[in-house]
Formats: C-alpha cells, structure tokens, sequence
C-alpha cells in the first residue's frame, strides 16, 4: 500500500515526468524556464513549494499551462495512494 503524495511530491513528479517526456535535462528545462538548475531538482524532489510565478515560469518551459501543469500534480496526487 502506497502512502499518499504530499502536495509538492505530487507537483515534483508531474514536472520530472513531463520533463522526460519532451526529452530535457534538468539543466535544459532550467534554462527555458530561466530557474536554476539545482531548483528543479529540489521541486521535482517535493523538496520546494514553488511560488505562483515560478510555476508559471516553470509551465513555460515545459511547454504548457500552468492550469495543466497542476491538473497533472493533482492527477498524480490522486493515483499515487489506494484512494
């Protein structure tokens, strides 16, 4: 039995799986995001809760909504426990 996502872990792995899946590098999505590379680790390891802009900012560089980059994190909270 899987214990449910925190909100931030949730978010972190929405970004790291969108980020595979257009195929970048922490490093690469950093630069289009213009956020630091050592950030999008720590938020892909649930380890910040990003501001509103800087969500904003990190859709951007992965080539979405911020809307959509949530619903992910939500979807991902969702299916992560036995919910």
């Amino acid at each position: 039995m899987n214990a449910a996502l925190t909100p931030q872990q949730a978010l972190g792995r929405a970004v790291a799986e969108r980020r595979r899946t257009l195929g970048l590098t922490q490093e690469e999505l950093a630069l289009r995001a213009e956020l630091h590379q050592r950030w999008i680790s720590n938020v892909e390891t649930g380890r910040r809760n990003p501001s509103y802009s800087s969500l904003r900012r990190l859709a951007r560089g992965l080539t979405m909504r911020t809307s959509e980059l949530v619903r992910l994190a939500e979807e991902s909270d969702t299916t992560s426990g036995d919910g």
